[in-house]
């Protein structure tokens, strides 16, 4: 059996225009100035109480960091709802699910650090929701590039670290598959450098979702 888990932003669904805009309102609410797109496109990934300490350049999280956090909550639902702040799949994700997800010996699961919700939302929106037959989020674990993500997965299918793949966008994903003994794959579409995503762990980048449907369909052969 082969357990293998995808990260969501970045790397099925393109949600920096959401991110961007809740957290643009959040730091106008507390009266800092808005962090450039870069800046935000480098902490997906993250939890996002991390995310927000980062930005705000401190060491650690604080209350404040945890109060922006929940303001960034209770707006993220009506950004969202804005039909220009969709989460869409990348182009060519949902064939590449679709045939994964009738592969005989692969179980399909989400590492994320969005919150429950938010990956309750996604999964539903894209139908989804009981074709990923396992999922940890920033609710249930620590942020990444921690293992437990993927450790607690695996330990809930079954499966060994060994036999599990990480695919994902960003350095934190790769380190967290390497810490937890899995192998990692990088996708190139993302909000990473694939250079970066190399010297963090992955095994291969992905150019398309097709490669990504290529490598692991050859890992179980």
């Amino acid at each position: 059996m082969r357990l293998v888990l995808f990260d969501c932003d970045g790397t099925l669904v393109d949600t920096i225009a959401i991110i961007q805009e809740s957290m643009a309102r959040t730091f106008t609410r507390y009266g800092y100035p808005v962090p450039a797109i870069e800046k935000t496109r480098a902490t997906v990934g993250l939890t996002l109480d991390v995310s927000i300490s980062l930005l705000l350049g401190r060491e650690a999280i604080d209350d404040e960091c945890r109060e922006m956090m929940a303001y960034y909550r209770s707006l993220f639902a009506d950004v969202r709802a804005d039909p220009a702040m969709q989460e869409r799949l990348f182009e060519g994700i949902a064939p590449m699910l679709e045939h994964l997800f009738l592969q005989d010996g692969i179980l399909i699961g989400a590492v994320t650090g969005k919150s429950r919700r938010g990956l309750d939302h996604m999964l539903d929106l894209h139908g989804y929701a009981r074709k990923f037959v396992v999922s940890r989020t920033a609710d249930d674990c620590p942020s990444k590039p921690h293992p437990a993500m993927v450790l607690e997965c695996c330990v809930e299918t079954g499966v060994d670290p060994a036999e599990t793949l990480v695919i994902g966008d960003s350095v934190y994903d790769m380190q967290m598959s390497r810490s937890a003994g899995a192998d990692a794959i990088g996708v190139s579409w993302g909000y990473g450098a694939t250079a970066d995503l190399t010297t963090a762990g992955a095994s291969a980048i992905a150019e398309n979702p097709e490669d990504i449907l290529k490598l692991v369909l050859k890992t179980v052969q």
